[in-house]
């Protein structure tokens, strides 16, 4: 039962779900932080305190966080077990194919929890009382960080390096779930390509309007 549950395909399957959730929650932050292009600052202010309050919500963040952990956490395990299981570089004769996002997909999470730990340290951890500022007014506290460049820089490079690591994540998480089809999955992987374009850009149309328009 323990091989089973710890197994390397184990870990893939569980990282797959947790990755899935994670992709399901996006596209709800990415409408709640639209609003944080009204002049008026009570609607997204009454979205983040409800998000913050309402018990479902809670619980689904506690969900959040720990499937962040795990698909961060057995991301990392499993390419160490992947380097370990290949120490000595193949010869480009022998070497398998794998895709530039496959081979590049450690670094582009990596800097995807880069974002996270700044983003959780400018927002969640205000709201826990960790960090200073005010957690009824986070429009202000958004528009606030919005208008540092450096901080837009940051931004967007990380949701461009997030647009890279989201494609190939929604290919191969249906892959390891066992939804491979003839017909269904070149479907989703134009789906893939939609989501890893147009997510990032919209977060970046949210952080440029802001820095460089309000």
């Amino acid at each position: 039962m323990h091989k089973v549950l710890f197994s390397s395909v184990s870990k893939k399957f569980i990282m797959a779900l947790a990755g899935l959730f994670l992709l399901l929650f996006l596209p709800v932050h990415l409408v709640i932080n639209l609003m944080l292009l009204k002049p008026d600052p009570e609607p997204f202010n009454k979205a983040a305190h409800f998000m913050a309050t309402f018990p479902v919500i809670k619980v689904i963040e506690v969900v959040l966080i720990l499937a962040i952990l795990t698909h961060i956490g057995w991301g990392i395990y499993l390419q160490i077990e992947n380097w370990i299981a290949r120490p000595v570089g193949y010869t480009s004769g022998s070497k398998a194919e794998t895709s530039f996002f496959s081979k590049f997909m450690i670094w582009t999470g990596a800097s995807v929890l880069t974002f996270l730990i700044i983003h959780f340290n400018n927002f969640y951890f205000i709201r826990l009382g960790f960090v200073e500022g005010d957690p009824k007014n986070f429009y202000s506290v958004a528009h606030g960080l919005f208008k540092i460049p450096a901080y837009n820089y940051i931004y967007l490079a990380c949701f461009v390096l997030l647009g890279l690591h989201l494609f190939h994540a929604f290919s191969s998480a249906f892959q390891t779930l066992g939804l491979n089809h003839r017909i269904w999955t070149p479907v989703v992987k134009v789906i893939a390509w939609i989501y890893a374009i147009g997510l990032p850009l919209g977060f970046a149309f949210i952080s440029i309007t802001i820095w460089k328009f309000r």
